[in-house]
């Protein structure tokens, strides 16, 4: 599709493109109306996820500025977001490199790793594959649990327990989370790609079998939230991380060569593909959750209609559903009539239930990334 490229090319990377700090890394946030704020602390999600977005978009595009870029943002993030004494990345760092919020989420790890990785991919740069290697050795070493299964949500800066693990505030604290394991799963799976370790492909393996036999429910939905011993919390119903979990599953199964795997994997993921696609609204868009109330959030939220396209187009590719590709189109559709921004570049945040554009949240910060919306860009071009 001509016109996803465009947008990709004209209105995404460009936008991120113009936040490049001469004195290295990125901007930190950027506030919806436009507003850079050059000294607001940066953090380590964003940046992960530029490294990957440009790696990516070079890939894909073989655009040198976006190559630029990447190992623009790669220098940096080695230099501030490594912590050198004792592994691992921090979460925060000040707008000058100095350390400011030092835990160690496991969420966090993922992301570096899955950069890394990518950045490996298209530049050959040993060190970035170093770094990636050693990162993955530091989750194994100190966030896996050797009784239960899968890792520990998140310790302190010497991997000491801590006692607030929430990774955001719309998080509860949980020992154990869907949302970073979904993430570790796709970092491990992209390691894996280039540096192809027989103990790594078992853990991708371990990772695929705990979401299909733990994190996802007998109703096809995600849970979100677990104890220790894998005993569920409460939690919404995330259609997003339903959607993208559908596809990023059979994707690390791909990843892997193995027929066995991707042909445990393919049914399950089907389901809960068909779990998130509960949330889609009549206009083509997904909504945000179900609250454990049983209330809905009708925010339309950038990420969960970028992955509301992608993993409608895996349904289509690789399930045979016929009417998923028409639903990957009306998302498409919704997105690009209200969550664009035509005028200054990237997306909005969300689209709230009345209508409007949430201008509360910024248009780039710590979770306000090129990572969804340029993976979807890439996905579409691939696919169809």
């Amino acid at each position: 599709m001509q016109e996803v490229r465009e947008n990709l090319t004209s209105c995404i990377l460009p936008y991120w493109l113009k936040l490049k700090d001469p004195k290295g890394g990125f901007y930190g946030e950027v506030s919806a109306e436009g507003t850079v704020f050059y000294d607001e602390p940066r953090g380590v999600i964003l940046n992960a996820r530029l490294i990957w977005s440009f790696a990516a978009a070079y890939a894909a595009l073989k655009d040198t500025q976006y190559l630029v870029a990447a190992v623009h943002a790669r220098d940096w993030f080695l230099d501030h977001f490594c912590d050198h004494k004792y592994g691992g990345v921090y979460w925060s760092v000040t707008a000058e490199g100095e350390r400011l919020d030092t835990k160690k989420q496991l969420y966090a790890q993922g992301f570096a790793i899955y950069a890394l990785s990518e950045l490996y991919k298209v530049t050959g740069d040993d060190e970035a594959l170093k770094n990636a290697v050693n990162l993955y050795k530091v989750v194994e070493s100190h966030f896996a649990d050797t009784v239960n299964g899968g890792y520990i949500e998140a310790l302190s800066r010497d991997f000491s327990p801590l006692e607030d693990m929430s990774l955001s505030a719309h998080d509860i604290n949980a020992d154990k989370t869907m949302n970073s394991h979904l993430h570790v799963l796709e970092a491990y799976s992209n390691l894996y790609q280039v540096w192809p370790d027989e103990t790594l492909k078992t853990r991708v393996e371990a990772l695929l079998s705990l979401t299909g036999e733990r994190v996802m429910g007998a109703d096809g939905h995600l849970q979100l939230y677990f104890k220790r011993d894998w005993t569920v919390l409460p939690g919404a119903v995330s259609y997003g991380h339903d959607i993208e979990t559908s596809w990023l599953a059979l994707e690390a199964a791909f990843a892997l060569h193995d027929a066995d795997v991707v042909n445990r994997v393919r049914p399950w993921a089907r389901r809960v593909g068909a779990a998130g696609n509960e949330g889609l609204l009549p206009d083509g868009s997904m909504r945000y959750e179900k609250l454990p109330d049983g209330q809905y959030d009708d925010s339309r939220q950038w990420w969960v209609q970028a992955e509301s396209v992608v993993g409608n187009l895996w349904l289509w590719k690789y399930h045979a559903d016929a009417e998923a590709l028409e639903r990957a189109f009306a998302a498409w559709a919704y997105i690009r009539e209200h969550l664009v921004d035509t005028i200054s570049g990237e997306w909005w945040w969300a689209i709230l239930p009345n209508g409007s554009r949430d201008l509360s949240q910024p248009k780039a910060g710590f979770w306000k990334c090129p990572y969804h919306n340029t993976r979807m860009c890439l996905q579409v071009l691939s696919i169809i």
